[in-house]
């Protein structure tokens, strides 16, 4: 097989290079539903190699613990995907998933539709029986080539209907079950670390925590005004941040290390206030002046202030930023976000110091203004001005790229005078 495969990759291999826009449309179609069934067929040969490796206890003679951990190292994995690779090799070499394996050999059914069907087997076989699972098996594969895996779970689920009708209503419960154990198993999420503070989030939520986190961050990924530039994958990333803010203001997560939940950001005051100093997270990394001056605004930020000897000068308290009496009085004013256009309820805002707390300005009505986290992250980041009128309600000044009269507006969405 070495050999064989040997071969194989050298032939794979004189394709990478090959001029594919040489190719008429039909050649091109050809070649890839070519490449598609050979992956596939390289699929089963790979599966067949992990299921006889994980027989053979060579992850333990190695020194893993086991096969899954093994595969991650050797193959350079996540551990999700390898545990999915074993556990597929041994459904596969269970006896009545015989024919799931050929059709995944012949190139007929892709890795994640093989998936599927084991499972809706499985599930056929201990509640029907070998003969209902065998017929199961070939029903399957024939959806399968018209169905993608998602849709062909879903039908899947009335496979008895067509089996086994007389244990059709008992054994759709059992699948009900096997589901809820597989989404029980596989979650997870997953938060890696790039090098510059950011994160990539990973994971498989079940079904209920799917409808719960829908129904929060749906509505907050709208556009929040005629002037929202931001892709969707940004507005549902603004979304979760908005969760995050509002469950820390919230103070009823638990206690992390002694302390409240909470962010700290380490800076030095005299550069601070000439507009000039990065800042430090508490996780360690470096932030921009401007995301320090805009995080200072948080009720949910501490800021650690410190001088030219690195003493802490200032470690600012949730009392002293817009909290208590003066944000409700600063809600019953603002009612949401003030910048024009925006419908942001008031739960999802920070209190913004209109003139900053490093430049002098003072935590008070008449320094304050609701915004979203979007539109606080614009006006510190753009030209946009912001000033109380002469009835002391918010009025935002545009840029003069986008107005050169520089009218200034008002959000009309939370009242009408």
């Amino acid at each position: 097989m070495v050999e064989e495969l040997a071969q194989a990759d050298d032939a794979v291999a004189a394709c990478v290079d090959a001029a594919a826009w040489t190719l008429a449309e039909h050649d091109l179609i050809a070649a890839l539903d070519a490449a598609h069934r050979l992956t596939q067929r390289l699929a089963a040969i790979e599966l067949t190699l992990v299921r006889e490796l994980d027989g053979r206890g060579t992850a333990r003679a190695q020194g893993a613990s086991c096969t899954t951990v093994w595969l991650r190292e050797r193959l350079r994995l996540t551990v999700p995907t390898a545990r999915r690779l074993v556990d597929l090799a041994a459904a596969l070499d269970n006896g009545h998933n015989g024919g799931v394996r050929q059709a995944l050999a012949d190139g007929n059914i892709t890795a994640e539709q093989a998936r599927v069907i084991t499972d809706t087997v499985t599930t056929v076989h201990d509640s029907a029986g070998t003969a209902a699972a065998d017929k199961a098996v070939g029903v399957l594969v024939e959806w399968a080539g018209q169905f993608d895996p998602t849709l062909l779970r879903k039908v899947s689920t009335r496979i008895l209907d067509h089996v086994a009708p007389d244990v059709a209503e008992a054994a759709a419960k059992a699948a009900l079950d096997a589901d809820a154990r597989r989404a029980d198993r596989d979650r997870h999420l997953t938060l890696s670390a790039q090098t510059d503070g950011r994160l990539r989030l990973t994971g498989i939520l079940d079904a209920e925590t799917a409808g719960v986190l829908r129904a929060a961050i749906d509505p907050l990924s709208a556009p929040s005004g005629p002037d929202d530039q931001r892709s969707p994958g940004q507005r549902r990333h603004d979304a979760l941040a908005d969760l995050c803010r509002l469950t820390l203001r919230t103070g009823d997560l638990p206690e992390h290390g002694g302390d409240p939940a909470q962010i700290v950001i380490t800076t030095s005051y005299d550069a601070l206030a000439r507009g000039l100093s990065a800042g430090t997270l508490d996780a360690g990394f470096t932030v921009t002046p401007q995301t320090v001056r805009r995080l200072a605004c948080d009720a949910a930020i501490l800021p650690a202030v410190l001088g030219g000897t690195s003493q802490t000068l200032d470690v600012g308290r949730q009392r002293r930023l817009i909290t208590g009496p003066l944000r409700r009085a600063l809600v019953l004013r603002d009612r949401g976000c003030a910048f024009p256009g925006c419908d942001r309820p008031p739960r999802w805002c920070d209190a913004h110091h209109i003139r900053h707390w490093t430049d002098g300005g003072p935590t008070s009505l008449a320094n304050a203004v609701l915004l979203c986290a979007h539109h606080h992250r614009h006006v510190h980041h753009s030209e946009w001005t912001v000033h109380l009128g002469n009835d002391g309600h918010p009025e935002f000044t545009p840029p003069a790229w986008l107005d050169p009269d520089q009218i200034p507006r008002r959000n009309h969405y939370h009242r009408r005078n």
